[in-house]
This record gives structure tokens, C-alpha cells and sequence, in this order.
């Protein structure tokens, strides 16, 4: 779908320079304020995950109190459809007043969205608590699977692959992509993933494929005929291999995370893949899955990127849109966000950049049982082109996909 859009997009809007508009300016952030009280900023955010859910609209409380800004969070289950809406309403003439303020928007969708000219800004940079990151710490905050953000986007959660598997039933959980094969033929029915194009079912493709590739160079650029088979044959021979030895013998997959995190709710499941290294914590302390659940990463690292926030070009509430990003990234919002009560996920903020006294608060936060420390997590591997996914999610489903 997004190959369709993109295309659509290039022909309807031809290309051009991103749209910063003077009426809201974040370098005069004092302005942004006035301008922000009293605006709806309608957020079009992922909403298939009720903790995600009960934590934008605690955000909501936060900037209505603090700013005068009415949060709507509008629930998405594929972003593609926002991308879609924006790509009408500028083809429709709608050059202001359009209906998404906010967008939580990554990897292909952004690239998209960038490319065809469907975005307001540069504005990221010039927010308050930009002053809080570390771009140079952390390289995730300015490049989006590959695509430099030029302050087009603003980062407000960090997310890092990891499985989370029950000790109680497992002892030695697989540490790499082919200990897993092996696993599944041991224990057939034990381990699925999410239906691609989901993204965390194609992630676990991506995960796959960095491991058993012999070289990744082609996958940090745009993918090409002449490079497609050679490059993902290994990745098809592997899933193959492995569908067999899957959930219900892979005739049927969980739609997304949540799904998945049911099957091992209901002890369907022993090990599942997450964005989220804080995710089993999570569900322990909101009693969604058992205290025996621990996380793990693999050798040789996982995938990792950050979330961001996009302002489509005709936003009618730029400036609230704004304010709302820029409380997303301050350490009131990011503590909240990563106590594993709430959703646990790690904080984009550096804690080089923070007061000792809010580096301390972050340090005293309890990460959860099953919670892997910085250190344990290792290294971080860095997403491939966006293409790449576009094309191994439409061919996954061609030879693997059942009816959803």
C-alpha cells in the first residue's frame, strides 16, 4: 500500500521543499504557547495497545492542565491511512485546515510523507526539550530507517527488539535466528510471530534477515531488482524451514502484538518477539502475563529505532501539535513513559543532558522483573531502508500469508 501511495503522491504533488509556515514558528516558542491555548490537536497514533492508549491520554490531562491544549487521539490500525488522508486532502486543493495534526509516523510512512513534499517543517529541532537529546548518543534521533529527519520529525519513544519467553517452561531460550529453527522443531506450536505487514511481524523478518544475510551493505540502501533474490533467497529458505515448526504449523498467525502477547497469556505460546524492552515488565504488573516471564536479546544484537511524531503540512493546530511534542520529550513525560506500570519503554532523552536530580529520578525508576538493563540489551543493530520492509512484507504475504 505504501509503494501505491508513493507513487500516487509523486504524480498528484511533484516535488518541492518541506513547508515551515511563519503563523507558527517554534523559534519563537513563547508565540507557539499563545498560539497552541485553546487548539484541538487531533493525533492519529497506532491504538490496537490499551496500555499505549491509557498513556496518551494521561499526555492529554498533562496539556490540557499545562498549555490549554485538547488532546483527540484518533485510533489507527495502520498508519498508511493517515498517509492517505494527508495525500487527498493536498490533492484536493486543502492546503490548510487539513484534519491530522499529529502523526506517529516511522520508517516507510515518513520516507513517503518526506519524499512528496507532505510535511510542515523543520520544527524538531527548535523545540525546548531538544535540548535534552543527544543526536550524537544516540544517531536513532535523526535518521529514520536510513532517511535523514532534517527536524521533520520528533522523536518521543525509543524502541529496541527483544523476546520475552517463560522461564517456568523455558529453560534455554535460542540466542540466535538459526537456534531458533532448531527450537521450533523441538518444540512445535510453541513460537509465532505477527502476520506481516504488521510491523512487528515484519520486523521479525528484518531480524532474520540481518542475521543470515553474508552482507548488509545492500540493505542501507534502496532495494533493486538486481539485488532482491540474491540478497533475501537465504531468508525465504529460512522461513520455510521454519513455518512448519510454528504456532498452529503457520496456517494462522496473531494480527499484532497484543494478539501474540494473549497466546502467551493463555500458555499457547513460550517465546515472543517486542519493540518494547519493558513490554513483559509491563504486562507482569498489569497482570497480563505470569511472573516467570524474562526478556532476552539475541547474539550479535537486535534492531533498534526510535518513534517519532510528523505535522502534516496543512495541520490546522500546528502550533498545539507542537506543544504536544515537545511535552512528549520533557522528563516528566519520559519518566512516566518508561515506568513498567505504565508502558516501560526507554527514554530518548540523554542522561548527560539532564540536572543530576533528573538523571537521579531515572536512575531510582524500577525497569521491571523481566526488564534487561542498558548493558544487557548490547548492541543496537540500525534499521534497513524502508523499502527493503515494503518489499519483504507484499512477498512474505505472497508466499506465506493466510487469509486475516
Amino acid at each position: 500500500m505504501l509503494t501505491k501511495l508513493t507513487a500516487t503522491a509523486a504524480l498528484l504533488l511533484g516535488f518541492c521543499t518541506p513547508v515551515l509556515a511563519d503563523s507558527a514558528n517554534p523559534k519563537d516558542w513563547d508565540d507557539v504557547l499563545e498560539q497552541a491555548r485553546g487548539q484541538t490537536v487531533y493525533w492519529n497514533a497506532w491504538g490496537g495497545d490499551p496500555r499505549t492508549n491509557d498513556y496518551i491520554a494521561w499526555a492529554g490531562e498533562q496539556v490540557q492542565a499545562k498549555f490549554g491544549v485538547t488532546l483527540e487521539h484518533v485510533k489507527l490500525s495502520d498508519t498508511a491511512t493517515a498517509v492517505s488522508t494527508v495525500i487527498s486532502e493536498k490533492a484536493a486543493g486543502q492546503t490548510a485546515g487539513g484534519s491530522i495534526d499529529l502523526i506517529w509516523i516511522n520508517g516507510a510512512n515518513f520516507a513517503a510523507m518526506k519524499e512528496n513534499d507532505l510535511l510542515f517543517g523543520p520544527w524538531a529541532e527548535d523545540l525546548p526539550n531538544w535540548s535534552l537529546v543527544d543526536p550524537q548518543e544516540n544517531p536513532a534521533l535523526v535518521e529514520d530507517f536510513t532517511v535523514p529527519v532534517e527536524g521533520l520529525e520528533a522523536p518521543w519513544s525509543m524502541a529496541r527488539v527483544v523476546f520475552y519467553y517463560d522461564s517456568a517452561r523455558v529453560s534455554e531460550p535460542p540466542r540466535t535466528m538459526l537456534d531458533f529453527l532448531d527450537w521450533t522443531q523441538a518444540n512445535p506450536g510453541r513460537f509465532t510471530y505477527p502476520q506481516p505487514p504488521d510491523f512487528l511481524g515484519s520486523t521479525f523478518l528484518k531480524q532474520a534477515l540481518l542475521e543470515l544475510v553474508t552482507d548488509r551493505t545492500a540493505l542501507y540502501a534502496p532495494v533493486t531488482e538486481a539485488n532482491y533474490e540474491a540478497v533475501t533467497t537465504p531468508l525465504w529458505e529460512y522461513i520455510e524451514a521454519l513455518t512448519p515448526g510454528l504456532w498452529r504449523e503457520g496456517k494462522a498467525y496473531p494480527q499484532n502484538g497484543p494478539a501474540q502477547r494473549q497466546l502467551m497469556a493463555d500458555g499457547e505460546i513460550d517465546i515472543a518477539i517486542s519493540f518494547s524492552p519493558g513490554e513483559a515488565s509491563a504486562a507482569i504488573a498489569n497482570f497480563e502475563l505470569p511472573d516467570t516471564v524474562r526478556s532476552m536479546v539475541l547474539e550479535g544484537g537486535t534492531i533498534g529505532n526510535a518513534s517519532f511524531l510528523a505535522i502534516p503540512f496543512n495541520a490546522n493546530a500546528k502550533a498545539g501539535a507542537m506543544v504536544v511534542a515537545d511535552y512528549l520529550m520533557s522528563v516528566e513525560a519520559q519518566l512516566h513513559k518508561q515506568d513498567a506500570a505504565v508502558m516501560g519503554t526507554p527514554t530518548v532523552l540523554s542522561m548527560g543532558k539532564l540536572t543530576p536530580e533528573d538523571a537521579a529520578r531515572f536512575a531510582a525508576l524500577d525497569l521491571g522483573i523481566a526488564t534487561l538493563s542498558p548493558a544487557d540489551l548490547g548492541p543496537a543493530l540500525p534499521e534497513p531502508h524502508p523499502s527493503w520492509m515494503e518489499r519483504i512484507a507484499a512477498d512474505w504475504e505472497a508466499r506465506f500469508g493466510v487469509a486475516r
